[in-house]
């Protein structure tokens, strides 16, 4: 049954492709950033073990609650390796493993990358679509992103 919660089909479909594209970034950075939390090494090894997983741990209530967001709005989310990297704008890197201080360079990117994609969905789910719900919700998603990325910037001089 279709959500009766004031939205058009056309804005339920347009927010929740929008919802889709978020979660395969949050999947796609959540991956790479468990890879790295597994593979860094070198001086500052147990900090940026540590700081990693701090990180994809929140990373991880985020993906649920985006699919759930998905699922609130009457659409089925996502849920395969194929569809998160179709529609992904984050990239992976297959059998590289960077530096300690290119890990943080490459996440530090795909946040800010995130931060700017979130920028645009919040401006379209509240003018193009009048969601007022997914607005704030991705705006929360934006301030976490935008911590993230701040904290990884103070690694660089």
């Amino acid at each position: 049954m279709r959500p009766n919660i004031g939205l058009s089909e056309q804005s339920l479909k347009g927010v929740t492709d929008i919802l889709s594209i978020v979660l395969a970034d949050a999947v796609m950075l959540y991956t790479k950033t468990r890879k790295f939390h597994w593979n860094v090494n070198g001086e500052s090894f147990m900090e940026l073990h540590k700081l990693f997983e701090t990180q994809y741990n929140q990373m991880e209530m985020s993906i649920d609650e985006i699919a759930e967001r998905i699922n609130k709005l009457g659409a089925k989310t996502i849920g395969t390796m194929e569809e998160f990297s179709s529609l992904a704008t984050l990239k992976e890197s297959p059998g590289k493993y960077p530096t300690s201080k290119e890990m943080l360079k490459e996440l530090l990117e795909d946040h800010e990358k995130v931060v700017t994609n979130l920028r645009e969905f919040v401006e379209d789910c509240e003018e193009s679509y009048k969601d007022a719900g997914t607005t704030d919700f991705l705006t929360g998603l934006m301030l976490d992103h935008e911590t993230i990325a701040w904290t990884l910037r103070r690694y660089f001089h």
